[in-house]
């Protein structure tokens, strides 16, 4: 018999659903926003659906406290952001220079954190960033100098999909981001592991296997996945996961056409029934 909303998702795991970003024009062209709402205003109408959300902008550049704190207002209490860190630690590596990237970057966040609106700070790696002694060096100290923050790692790349980092992992109590994309044999993989009872994350990717090998986002991440596709994830991996996580939170990056607002309602209906 399958098993009740109540019993799927644990009552202790306070799980949130958003998307992977909240500004983008197309979205008001697709039915989410009403027609012309400027982007000044889209956070407030995203907050009226969704309790989290990924602050995409700070990959592209350094978040500066003031414009964080002006968001603060725009959203009931309760809601979050999950910052996502700056390309320059992550994709274009400044090796002499990240030590003074990541001070700015946590000046930058500081009223989120203050606030308790922060529930993960994501440390996105490209596939590119493979397991070797530089980058297993590099990701080590790149984590002691995050150290106090809510630190969740997604890797891209299959090379560290082993056992030895989940355990490093769990030893520093950084989560695992769990991913879902396409079958390709150089991403990593869809896992249920679980390497931080403080939160689990995961983030829908889409899995359009011809846009992640084109090399143009836009095509990357057009695909909209239908109920089925989701239920595996509804009915077991998050039920799964959530029964070792206090907290959660997922977000759907598959963006383009207001694709990805579409299925993170759709996944809230399968576990929680609205």
């Amino acid at each position: 018999m399958e098993p009740s909303k109540k019993d799927t998702i644990p009552p202790s795991c306070g799980l949130r659903v958003g998307t992977s970003g909240y500004t983008y024009p197309e979205w008001s062209d697709a039915g989410f926003y009403p027609p012309g709402t400027p982007a000044r205003e889209m956070l407030s109408l995203y907050a009226r659906r969704f309790a989290v959300t990924e602050l995409n902008y700070t990959w592209y550049q350094m978040p500066k406290a003031e414009a964080i704190e002006r968001m603060l207002p725009r959203v009931p209490a309760g809601f979050g952001f999950a910052a996502k860190l700056t390309r320059t630690m992550t994709h274009e590596i400044d090796l002499h220079g990240w030590r003074g990237q990541v001070i700015q970057f946590r000046e930058g966040i500081t009223p989120l954190v203050q606030a308790g609106r922060m529930p993960a700070l994501l440390v996105q790696l490209p596939p590119s960033f493979k397991r070797c002694d530089a980058n297993r060096s590099y990701l080590a100290h790149l984590l002691d100098e995050l150290d106090g923050l809510p630190v969740a790692v997604e890797f891209r790349h299959c090379s560290w999909a082993v056992d030895r980092v989940f355990a490093e992992l769990e030893r520093r109590r950084v989560t695992l981001v769990a991913v879902d994309v396409p079958d390709l044999p150089y991403l990593f993989p869809s896992l249920d592991v679980v390497t931080n009872p403080d939160l689990l994350y995961i983030r829908f990717h889409g899995r359009n296997a011809r846009g992640w090998n084109s090399g143009n986002l836009q095509k990357q991440f057009d695909y909209l996945y239908s109920a089925s596709e989701l239920q595996p994830w509804s009915q077991v991996t998050i039920p799964k996961m959530a029964a070792r996580a206090h907290s959660g939170i997922i977000f759907f990056n598959n963006h383009v056409h207001a694709q990805a607002p579409r299925n993170a309602q759709m996944l809230m209906e399968q576990l929680f029934g609205k």
